[in-house]
């Protein structure tokens, strides 16, 4: 069974679901800009699940009671998003060691005894796709340069140093946030590793970089491109994008021209869901050109 376009956004299964169908959703606020629901309702067509995927606008002062009623609604969990991340993480009864690491919940699961189990994927997700589109990289090749000081920037790091990497030197415009951001992983346990780097030195920190990571939203559509000249890095360094609108930024459009292997944003998007669909719908789902489109297309 496929799925494609004509069948709709889908925030539901293609087909008509039944009293027995597995519930999950995002919750968010706003929530109507997310793809996560046509992303899993391809995936619950694709594999012909009886099962829905639903977007629940939550404000934040409401988001504890809502995610408290997750098991008594028969949900079997849900996604977290932007600005309810850190809520999730203060409400769910477990949390799994990334996202202790991670200060933050984006996938919730509802246990067997009605406990909520929180975890953090969007690290997975940012490996995953480094793999995915860059099969030969390995984070212990060696220093990783991180743009960016934000929640995104917190996940990318976190997952390089629980890969392997020797040396994060994060990047930021404000260094007091990038030092907050170092100092808050160092308190859970990641102390080592991660160098903070004055914006004006930037591009002295590509030197010997074997990885260059976007976090920021500059590059995005309707945004200036990232001021960062490349000069530095070398040609065999990966530069990853975490921006997919639009697919190709000035940061990966530069790199390729160079000669640098490349990896866009949305595949980090796509792979971070996988975790979350596996526990709710039982199907371990995959990443295709098909899916790639579909979700771009909403």
């Amino acid at each position: 069974m496929t799925a494609d376009s004509s069948s709709g956004a889908g925030g539901i299964s293609g087909g008509a679901i039944s009293g027995k169908a597995k519930i999950a959703g995002v919750m968010g606020w706003p929530i109507g800009h997310s793809r996560s629901p046509r992303l899993h309702g391809f995936w619950l067509r694709q594999y012909g699940i009886d099962g829905a995927y639903v977007p629940l606008a939550v404000a934040p002062e409401r988001a504890e009671q809502a995610i408290r009623a997750l098991p008594a609604l028969g949900f079997r969990g849900c996604n977290v998003t932007v600005p309810l991340k850190e809520i999730a993480f203060r409400t769910v009864d477990r949390l799994d060691g990334t996202a202790r690491r991670m200060g933050a919940v984006n996938t919730i699961v509802v246990a067997d005894d009605g406990a909520l189990e929180g975890g953090n994927t969007d690290g997975f997700g940012f490996i995953e796709n480094l793999r995915a589109e860059q099969p030969d990289w390995t984070a212990e090749r060696g220093p990783a340069v991180v743009i960016g000081a934000g929640g995104a920037a917190r996940a990318v790091v976190v997952a390089l140093l629980d890969a392997g990497a020797p040396e994060v030197r994060l990047v930021n415009r404000t260094r007091a946030r990038a030092e907050e951001l170092a100092a808050d992983l160092a308190a859970v346990g990641l102390n080592g590793g991660v160098t903070v780097v004055d914006w004006v030195s930037r591009e002295t920190a590509l030197d010997g970089a074997s990885l260059l990571v976007n976090t920021t939203t500059q590059g995005m559509a309707g945004q200036p491109a990232l001021d960062l000249s490349l000069r530095a890095l070398p040609a065999s360094a990966v530069v990853n994008d975490i921006v997919y609108v639009p697919l190709e930024t000035p940061l990966l459009a530069e790199a390729r021209a160079r000669g640098n292997p490349v990896a866009g944003g949305i595949g980090m998007l796509l792979h971070q869901a996988r975790p979350g669909f596996k526990a709710w719908f039982g199907v371990e789902p995959q990443v295709t050109p098909d899916l790639v489109r579909f979700v771009l297309e909403g």
